[in-house]
């Protein structure tokens, strides 16, 4: 869709589907108009999955939520500058190949904007300015004291309270399916999903919950059906059986657009699981799961990444969430930071299969309650505290709202627990670089 220029010199392509804008109390030009103001309230107050541009003369304003992509390209026109604004690298290339402009494309040339903040690009022509970056989600540090039970009860609070917003938008004739480890982040999103189903009167016999079994499974399927039976919730299990052959890690890199290994990972599984999900059930829309609990919580193994210490991760606001930053050396204007930039490891693979998958887990009111913890306080220096953190918060959290004893297993990855040892060596045996080299083929033809 074209988007109307009071100024014939230029003009913007905005690729995205205004259906699939997932807004919860605003209208798509209600959020575009917000997106324009330059108070961080007004686009804070935006609720929701969004990806959305807006136009004022010569200025634009970008911004996204934090589990969907928004990437855009400036091309060069005789009359000026033409923005495309697309979810995808491909789209953007298709698009500027069918205007006479392929010559200008290059993968590294798109941008990403980064969750969290307004990009504001002015299109006056060459050579355009860099864009600005207006932050407007900003919670506060350590302001929510070190009991635990408080910080579980509000970070509970908070998920179900997005649970019950997102619920009050999705018919209640849809089938609910939740991508399912038995995990810390996975069950507490089915205990919390099954319990406010039945505060708002709606039936749970929707509600199923998936789990992968990749060549006979690996620990998720065990650990799946044990959480289940410790909280009476078996009738809700599935299992979900693929062949290694399923999974395909280079697919996974066309599919999210990216190379990082533990990303290409995580989505060659996720795409073998909504595969199966599909052809199981033609007509299931709605997915839910527990993306974003360890990017909320810290809960990432320091040990494997040099570059991490203690003290960096839990002194750096949202540092799993956003990387370092917008302004920091390291941050890529290709794809973001952290979690801004992994979230297509979901979001990609379901957009494939035709889901729309929904985490309570990344929404600013459940970061907002976790970014409470005094992290450094609470860890003390010790990595082993600082892992612990979320079992123990979310446990009780989880006691309190529905009086369900929450099983804690040992953390393990998504794809990790779905595939057998031996499979995942076999299916993930390239090289980083493989990836990486993939991903340059896919857009340079080679």
């Amino acid at each position: 869709m074209a988007i109307p220029s009071p100024q014939p010199l230029h003009r913007i392509v905005d690729l995205i589907d205004p259906e699939i804008q997932q807004l919860l109390d605003l209208s798509v030009e209600e959020a575009r108009a917000r997106l324009l103001s330059r108070e961080p309230e007004a686009v804070a107050g935006i609720r929701g999955s969004f990806a959305l541009v807006a136009r004022e003369g010569e200025r634009v304003c970008l911004a996204r939520s934090l589990d969907r992509p928004l990437r855009y390209f400036l091309a060069k026109e005789k009359a000026g500058p033409m923005l495309v604004v697309a979810e995808r690298i491909d789209q953007i290339r298709a698009l500027l190949e069918a205007e006479g402009y392929g010559s200008q494309f290059h993968p590294s040339y798109t941008r990403m904007v980064p969750a969290h903040h307004v990009t504001e690009i002015r299109l006056v022509g060459c050579p355009d300015p860099n864009p600005l970056y207006r932050r407007f989600f900003d919670p506060p540090k350590a302001v929510g004291g070190s009991d635990l039970d408080a910080l579980g009860a509000a970070y509970i609070g908070a998920v179900k309270s997005e649970l019950r917003s997102w619920l009050a938008v999705v018919a209640p004739t849809e089938p609910l399916g939740v991508l399912f480890s038995g995990g810390i982040d996975s069950g507490a999103v089915l205990l919390c999903l099954y319990r406010t189903l039945l505060e708002m009167g709606q039936s749970p016999s929707r509600l199923k919950a998936f789990t992968l079994a990749v060549e006979g499974g690996g620990g998720d399927l065990e650990q799946a059906r044990a959480f289940l039976r410790a909280t009476g919730l078996e009738m809700l299990g599935e299992e979900i059986a693929v062949p290694a052959a399923a999974i395909d890690p280079l697919a996974a890199v066309e599919v999210i657009e990216d190379y990082k290994p533990r990303d290409v990972e995580c989505a060659a599984v996720v795409l073998a699981l909504a595969a199966a999900l599909r052809e199981r059930y033609p007509g299931w829309r709605y997915l839910v799961d527990g993306d974003g609990g360890d990017e909320n919580w810290k809960d990432y193994p320091i040990e494997e990444n040099p570059e991490l210490t203690i003290r960096s991760v839990v002194s750096n606001r949202m540092l799993y969430q956003e990387g370092w930053g917008v302004e920091a050396i390291k941050h890529s204007l290709t794809f973001s930071g952290g979690l801004s930039r992994g979230m297509v490891r979901g979001y990609a693979p379901l957009r494939r299969h035709g889901f729309l998958g929904f985490s309570p887990l990344m929404r600013p009111a459940v970061i907002a309650a976790a970014e409470a913890a005094p992290f450094a306080e609470l860890s003390a220096g010790s990595h082993e505290r600082l892992y612990a953190l979320k079992g123990e918060a979310v446990r009780r959290g989880i006691a309190q709202h529905t009086g369900i004893d929450m099983p804690i297993f040992t953390k393990r990855r998504f794809q990790e627990g779905a595939v057998p040892s031996g499979a995942f060596s076999e299916r993930f045996g390239h090289a980083p670089e493989r990836y990486r080299r993939h991903f340059l083929e896919v857009f340079q033809g080679r």
